[in-house]
């Protein structure tokens, strides 16, 4: 089993949020693609499908969609590209799950401290 590759995500998480000091060109070079995942409302709208189940059937979120197969697929690689989500092929099937700790490190990055 090779090492698992971090998601853009991971070094930006220490970085303390986009309130705490200013991202460097290359914190923000790795972050886009995340961006630019979500940034596509069918992408944002599958992400939401997976991230709403413990994991989903890629047949269950094809139906959901009037896009082609292979247009799903693309999407689908594009959010695994970026760290949101993992995928497992079982049989002819792949399912998705989605990555907590991708979530977990957007909601840290993006996090507004309240004022005392």
């Amino acid at each position: 089993m090779s090492p698992r590759e971090p998601t853009p995500l991971e070094p930006i998480v220490s970085c303390g949020g986009l309130t705490k000091s200013p991202m460097s060109a290359d914190e923000a070079a790795r972050l886009a693609p995340v961006f630019k995942a979500l940034g596509d409302p069918a992408r944002l709208r599958m992400a939401s499908l997976i991230a709403a189940q413990p994991e989903v059937c890629v047949c269950d979120i094809s139906p959901a969609f009037d896009l082609s197969l292979g247009t799903i697929s693309h999407h689908l690689k594009q959010l695994r590209e970026a760290g949101l989500v993992s995928s497992e092929r079982r049989g002819t099937y792949v399912w998705y799950r989605i990555n907590p700790e991708a979530l977990g490190a957007l909601s840290a990055l993006l996090a507004v401290p309240t004022p005392a």
